[in-house]
């Protein structure tokens, strides 16, 4: 026999897809802030930078699923776009490594919502991004970045700093995974402290 009550009407569902709609189109707001706000490190090559933008996208998958939160990467960077001081390079690397990371901890965590699942979940996110942030500079991004410079401006930025580092997957596991790295631990370590205050406003439960 169908419980009726637990049923919801097509009017409150479309209540629900609304809400959604709407705190994605926050979290992508305050994303795209942080995103216009990164800065760089004397220990880096110029052209690196450090921002929180990945934050709002792991909040959103967790509260709404892993397919809110790649939302939110891919619209923080369309909207950084006509600023971008990079071709559009750095844009499709910040969305491939975010979606890396935001999408195994949203459904990681959608399977069971508890903080230990969420600290899995971030883990994991954290290793996958990382992993692939080596094959996705040096197969993706670097290939691109080589259609608008030449390879010597890269290598030079790089050994520059690290004199050894004078190969671009060199400069890759010495600077771009590492700060990789540390992005995804400070960014889980801001969402496990934030999450739980927010759960409420984000899922729309009093």
């Amino acid at each position: 026999m169908t419980n009726n009550s637990a049923v919801k009407s097509p009017a409150a569902e479309r209540s629900v897809s609304v809400r959604k709609i709407a705190v994605c189109a926050l979290m992508s707001a305050m994303a795209t802030v942080l995103m216009f706000i990164s800065f760089g490190l004397p220990i880096l090559p110029s052209y690196l930078k450090v921002d929180f933008s990945e934050l709002p996208a792991l909040l959103a998958s967790f509260a709404l699923g892993p397919a809110y939160g790649v939302a939110v990467c891919l619209i923080k960077n369309l909207f950084n776009l006509p600023a971008t001081t990079t071709g559009g390079v750095g844009e499709l690397c910040n969305f491939l490594l975010g979606a890396l990371y935001v999408l195994p901890a949203g459904i990681l965590y959608r399977r069971k919502q508890t903080r230990k699942t969420a600290l899995i979940g971030m883990a994991a996110g954290v290793v996958v991004m990382t992993v692939c942030s080596f094959f996705v500079n040096l197969f993706v991004v670097y290939p691109a970045y080589l259609l608008i410079m030449p390879e010597q401006a890269i290598v030079d930025m790089y050994s520059v700093l690290v004199p050894w580092a004078n190969e671009i997957w060199k400069g890759i596991l010495v600077f771009n995974v590492p700060l990789t790295f540390c992005k995804g631990l400070l960014d889980a370590a801001f969402a496990f402290l934030l999450y739980k205050r927010l759960s409420p406003l984000l899922k729309g439960k009093h």
